[in-house]
């Protein structure tokens, strides 16, 4: 009797240990992530942003599947610091990230600085204080992700972000990852195919060198876009957004021929803003500027059958992608994240003012934020307040209605002395520099 009873038992468990694996396995696999960074690119030159000349048909097609935040924005105007704010969700004076180079010694010419000793050792403080904060990747690795870095990255060779897998070995803008966009796609769809065959999930930073200068597009393009323009500069620009816009349809396409699309989640940002002089090869009021011009950007999360594709007109930031991230793979926050998850409609209905802050391009200490600030700006609904520090070259404080003057050609702040000291007592709440 007690032999048949054991048998008995033995049964029960060995069929609910059946049940529970074929459970197990009935859950969604952790969903692939693809992060497409743009790189200077003005909020307003995609064809859904309404640029009346720019062709962005890719663009427009991702946005027309995914939730478009309109009113999204960049803490800071320049391309590393920004950069570390996305794949770190902290703002560039937590991480300490917050210019694109180390100081310059005095007297010495820059050209010469940036083949230096000196230089090198700059970075390597730069690319220490990266390592010193939980990076996006670092945390998908719990779950098991493959990772791959392509395109831009400034903090040395792309392990020391926590990706797996990576084409930046350490030069300043990114040496073999800048070949992604503008030479080839392949790297990112062999790294798929790895990853399917490791049945992983994956996560992929595409962040090429694009629209960025050198404004070199194809032929094709350019001669589209002369006749659209007197100045070949801004043919150039607007020629560079079409082609990074078709790079972009060639990599969502990837993922939806490859059958991947309801279990892969598709974000986008820029790092920062451009307006494209058209005298000249350089931006103008944009680029390193605490204007939205440098700092605005659309931020958009394509999740078929997930996320429902709408316009929204709340405020967002590129420091909300990664607690947006952890939270659609089941992975905890820790307390220091100031950014929300952009999928908890009620936390984003409830924010009523940003911040953030544009340093100078080469920084004066690499270790103490507030030496290198050059302005402080929030916006507080439709109002935006902008501070300037001791390194600004104007020292006035500006004021702006953004909604109805959203090109910030208006100063408000003369004639508003009660909204200027308000907005000024909430930036300094945030981070007011000592």
């Amino acid at each position: 009797m007690k032999f048949a009873q054991a048998i008995f038992v033995f049964a029960v468990l060995a069929v609910s240990i059946r049940a529970a694996g074929a459970q197990q396995d009935a859950r969604p696999a952790p969903p692939n992530i693809v992060l497409i960074i743009s790189d200077d690119h003005a909020w307003t030159d995609y064809g859904f942003m309404g640029h009346k000349s720019i062709a962005t048909p890719h663009l427009d097609k991702l946005a027309s599947e995914s939730l478009v935040y309109r009113r999204g924005y960049v803490p800071s105007s320049l391309c590393c610091p920004s950069l570390a704010s996305i794949i770190t969700g902290r703002y560039p004076h937590q991480h300490k990230i917050t210019s694109n180079d180390p100081p310059v010694p005095p007297g010495e010419n820059r050209q010469a600085f940036y083949r230096s000793a000196a230089f090198a050792q700059g970075r390597e403080v730069m690319n220490r204080h990266l390592e010193a904060v939980p990076t996006l990747p670092r945390r998908l690795a719990k779950l098991g992700y493959l990772s791959l870095q392509t395109g831009k990255w400034w903090q040395g060779d792309y392990r020391r972000g926590g990706f797996t897998n990576g084409m930046t070995r350490g030069q300043r803008h990114g040496d073999e990852g800048l070949d992604i966009g503008r030479k080839t796609m392949q790297p990112i769809y062999d790294f798929i195919a790895e990853a399917r065959r490791q049945e992983r999930p994956f996560f992929v930073w595409y962040a090429p060198m694009m629209p960025h200068d050198p404004h070199t597009p194809p032929e094709r393009l350019l001669e589209k876009y002369r006749a659209k323009t007197p100045s070949l500069h801004v043919a150039r620009y607007w020629a560079m957004v079409e082609w990074f816009d078709e790079t972009c349809g060639a990599l969502v396409d990837h993922i939806d021929e490859q059958g991947l699309a309801e279990n892969t989640i598709v974000l986008y940002v820029t790092d920062n803003g451009w307006v494209q002089n058209p005298d000249a090869p350089g931006p103008m009021r944009s680029k390193t500027t605490p204007f939205d011009a440098g700092l605005r950007t659309p931020i958009m999360i394509r999740w078929p059958g997930r996320v429902s594709p709408r316009m929204s007109e709340e405020l967002a930031m590129s420091i909300d992608l990664l607690p947006t991230i952890l939270a659609t793979v089941g992975l905890e926050r820790d307390a220091g994240l100031p950014g929300l998850n952009l999928l908890d409609d009620a936390a984003v209905r409830a924010r009523r003012h940003i911040y953030g802050a544009c340093f100078t391009h080469n920084a004066v200490d690499l270790n103490d934020p507030a030496k290198n600030v050059m302005y402080r700006w929030i916006i507080d609904e439709g109002q935006k307040l902008i501070v300037p520090e001791k390194e600004a070259r104007d020292g006035s404080v500006e004021l702006y209605n953004i909604l109805a003057d959203p090109h910030e050609r208006d100063d408000l702040a003369a004639g508003q002395p009660e909204t200027v000291g308000r907005l000024r007592e909430k930036l300094h709440a945030w981070w007011k520099p000592e």
